[in-house]
């Protein structure tokens, strides 16, 4: 089963995302668990990083559109 979404739509969820994970990374609770001596990832990423790569897909997607608008003319 495919899932259509629209670009617009694929926009906003991603902004999403990236609202939450600021949410998370702003609780203090989590800003704990990040600081702890145990807290480890398999490749050292942290939640910020995956709020930066979402703005970076959200970048590229608005790129994209921008070169496919300039090309309609």
């Amino acid at each position: 089963m495919e899932i259509k979404l629209t670009t617009a739509e694929i926009r906003t969820i991603l902004q999403g995302c990236q609202y939450t994970l600021r949410l998370v990374g702003s609780s203090r609770d989590y800003r704990k668990i990040q600081l702890s001596e145990h807290f480890s990832t398999s490749n050292h990423v942290v939640l910020n990083d995956a709020f930066n790569i979402l703005g970076d897909i959200v970048d590229a997607i608005d790129q994209v559109e921008q070169f496919n608008q300039k090309g309609e003319f």
